[in-house]
């Protein structure tokens, strides 16, 4: 599902002492199957932005489209319920939104909500359970009694089941460990491939943008300060470190061997496995290995 933004502004409590602006002046387009990373500093306007995509905030100003649903600041919001279907949001901490008294119950939830029958809403459930990593022995069990990483993963399913074209993941790593950050993030990124998905990404994670996204947009003071793919983007690490970010470690290494030995080197190794053939190929070159 296409997204179309143009001139989206936003201001939390407009004509008040605590007036602010939160985005100014923001056109994007996001083609259908995108998987998109945003980045920028806290307060930067992310989220703001993301809460556009389905509704739970309206444009100030200019207008966004998902599909073939159009929101505009000069227009009342009415039955948001099909957008909230197509788009669902991940929100950091998701297992914080659990309240049912079985795993089941919970996915089902959504669906349910939506119109769809209990049996159909449990046979989505069963289904969804292979693809977050679950096994069936997990239904009838309380979220409550699952790990963290578990109970993510039931929340997970939870939007999943009311089957998005749109998933926006929101710090989805929040309070995880390595592996479960990566367990989580390779599991995002089948679900996109396997699905068709449009993906939007915001994470402060430099080396998650890199490593699945095509695309990247880069906010500073509610606006876009940079957009394209991870290539272009990491290219311009003095862009980057202007707006208090970082390139990935392994583009901060490449970056340091270029200077080392006077070489250029691809811009395109964001895992340890890339950036280890990258140097291989540059001894090689130079006759070193």
């Amino acid at each position: 599902m296409e997204i179309n933004v143009k001139n989206l502004e936003h201001r939390y409590m407009p004509d008040s002492p605590f007036e602010r602006l939160a985005l100014v002046d923001m056109t994007l387009t996001i083609p259908t199957n995108t998987y998109m990373a945003v980045i920028g500093h806290t307060g930067s306007g992310k989220s703001t932005f993301i809460q556009h995509l389905n509704g739970l905030l309206k444009p100030t100003k200019g207008e966004i489209t998902i599909g073939d649903r159009t929101i505009r600041a000069d227009e009342k919001a009415k039955n948001l319920k099909p957008l909230r279907k197509k788009v669902g949001i991940v929100f950091q901490y998701p297992e914080h939104q659990l309240f049912e008294e079985t795993v089941e119950k919970d996915i089902c939830f959504g669906p349910m909500n939506f119109g769809v029958d209990e049996e159909t809403a449990k046979r989505k459930a069963r289904e969804l359970l292979p693809l977050i990593g679950l096994d069936n022995d997990v239904l009838e069990k309380s979220p409550f009694d699952l790990s963290g990483g578990q109970m993510r993963r039931v929340a997970i399913a939870g939007v999943l089941a009311m089957e998005p074209e749109v998933l926006v993941l929101d710090e989805p790593t929040a309070g995880l460990d390595p592996r479960g950050q990566k367990e989580i993030m390779d599991m995002f990124y089948k679900l996109h491939k396997e699905k068709e998905l449009t993906t939007i990404l915001v994470t402060h994670s430099m080396e998650d943008a890199a490593r699945y996204a095509d695309e990247i947009v880069v906010m500073d003071e509610g606006t876009i300060f940079m957009h394209g793919k991870p290539d272009d983007i990491f290219s311009k690490p003095e862009a980057i470190r202007s707006v208090g970010l970082d390139v990935p470690e392994t583009i901060e290494f490449l970056m340091k061997l270029e200077e080392k030995f006077g070489v250029k080197l691809s811009r395109n190794a964001y895992t340890l496995d890339a950036l280890v053939d990258e140097i291989i190929t540059m001894l090689e070159k130079e006759g070193l290995a």
